[in-house]
């Protein structure tokens, strides 16, 4: 199996006015089949750049990133995005749901792009729907939906397409103690049950508990790297 994320001597530096912002500098870091990774760090360390970099919304500055056997170097703006249909799921602290459109049809959307006929679509989404126990809002708007709902719509989207690497940024951020517990308890039964590799952004203790390593930068850096037994099993 490959190596799921392999990122080599990767650098991203953005242009101000004042001097240049480095967001990451030189780091090596990889991902492997299965496996359940925080990324930890306060505001402003890189967490965030390093998962954009990773999903392809971003391009290093300098180094190399391989995302499932895939090098993301030189690749053009379609098969980026083909890159990120076929093989990454996303779950965004702003749930990022279409407003005007169903749990269902939210769901539905990313196959859509993959030309998913509407039946194979409705069916998958009912389902990846129902593993998650929201059968029952298939049909809401994310307007009658509480934020812990919204975030597993987000992440039946996610897994729907049965991408090798799920990608959270701080998925807990807009959430309450209770609900992130069962949020990461959600993570961890897609982890286990449907064997997708996640790597989480998060300054949240309570996330980085359930992973089972955690990886801390510090402006840019990596500064430590601890494996643990994860809270939920």
């Amino acid at each position: 199996m490959n190596t799921v994320v392999k990122c080599h001597g990767v650098s991203r530096v953005y242009d101000d006015e004042v001097a240049p912002v480095h967001a990451l500098r030189n780091v090596d870091f990889h991902l492997e089949p299965g496996e359940f990774v925080s990324l930890a760090g306060p505001s402003g360390s890189g967490k965030s750049t390093l998962l954009h970099v990773i999903g392809a919304l971003d391009e290093p500055t300098e180094g190399s990133i391989e995302v499932d056997g895939v090098s993301l170097d030189g690749l053009k703006a379609r098969e980026l995005s083909d890159l990120r249909l076929e093989k990454i799921g996303f779950v965004f602290q702003a749930y990022n749901l279409i407003p005007v459109l169903t749990a269902r049809e939210n769901v539905e959307f990313i196959m859509q792009l993959q030309g998913i006929d509407s039946g194979a679509r409705r069916e998958r989404a009912e389902e990846a729907l129902s593993s998650l126990d929201l059968g029952e809002l298939a049909d809401r708007r994310p307007n009658e939906m509480s934020g812990g709902q919204q975030q597993r719509v987000a992440i039946a989207r996610a897994i729907v397409t049965n991408p090798v690497l799920l990608l959270a940024d701080e998925p807990s951020a807009n959430l309450d103690t209770n609900t992130t517990k069962e949020l990461c308890e959600l993570l961890t039964r897609v982890n286990k049950e449907r064997g997708v590799t996640i790597l989480t952004a998060t300054h949240d203790p309570l996330v980085m508990g359930y992973a089972a390593r955690q990886v801390t930068l510090r402006d840019g850096e990596i500064t430590d790297e601890q494996r643990a037994t994860p809270e939920a099993t």
